[in-house]
């Protein structure tokens, strides 16, 4: 049980429920079961950190007004992370805590190779990312929820190293001050911070993403969970860095 409410917030390429299969599968079940009130919301599936978090607080308010509590705790998986902090650094009068999950905080290695591969304004960036955007609707559509509008070039943007350390320029609560180091665990806006992540891209020859994200944790060079490094999910008071999980494990794929 918590004082307030859970409010569960997807990555990139992330719904709520797609054809019978939960995002956060089983999560909110196992949450609810203990005592928990908890909402999983939708944003886009793909675009920039601070459109995704204006969609989050919009869904925050909703939330708040059906509850009557006063404030939500945020748990964002991926670049739900950043749309989390996003939230919290806008309005964090309604927000009691952050905690991130796998998430992109310090940029991603792997975005940053697509992002080297892909040159800005090119051709094959217009069609790779209309592909990407088609490819995000369809998952709205397949979900259920009102269509959001879709930007996979300024997600990738938002998920690259640079991108990320803009963004904290901007929302810097709960970062910590260099790489791979602890922040606040309660930032001076009053909000709680926590993270944790996973760092085994390869944990069972039958899980099908193994092959996948194997090949995507070799553009790292160190601990990682195949998307997003260990010392890249650091926020706030780190609880672990180094579960057995991949990055889907983590939301129980």
């Amino acid at each position: 049980q918590t004082q307030y409410p859970i409010v569960l917030v997807h990555g990139l390429f992330g719904f709520d429920s797609l054809a019978g299969v939960d995002y956060w599968y089983g999560i909110p079940q196992a949450l609810s079961q203990d005592g928990a009130t908890v909402y999983v919301v939708n944003v886009s599936a793909a675009n920039s950190t601070e459109v995704r978090g204006e969609q989050l607080l919009v869904q925050i308010d909703n939330i708040l007004a059906l509850t009557g509590a006063k404030k939500v705790n945020l748990i964002g998986h991926s670049h739900g992370g950043p749309t989390a902090r996003y939230a919290a650094s806008i309005s964090p009068g309604k927000v009691a805590s952050v905690t991130s999950v796998g998430g992109v905080n310090w940029g991603s290695r792997f975005a940053d190779a697509l992002r080297g591969t892909i040159a800005p304004g090119s051709v094959s960036e217009s069609v790779i990312g209309a592909a990407a955007n088609a490819f995000s609707s369809i998952i709205e559509f397949l979900s259920g929820t009102p269509a959001d509008p879709q930007d996979s070039v300024a997600a990738l943007n938002a998920l690259t190293t640079a991108g990320s350390l803009a963004f904290n320029a901007s929302y810097p609560e709960g970062m910590p001050s260099q790489y791979c180091g602890q922040g606040q665990m309660q930032a001076a806006n009053g909000v709680y911070y926590f993270s944790w992540s996973g760092a085994s891209p390869l944990t069972n020859v039958l899980d099908v993403t193994d092959a996948a994200l194997g090949l995507t944790s070799l553009v790292f060079g160190e601990s990682n969970d195949g998307l997003v490094s260990s010392c890249s999910s650091h926020l706030g008071k780190v609880i672990r860095d180094d579960y057995a999980m991949n990055h889907l494990d983590e939301v129980n794929q």
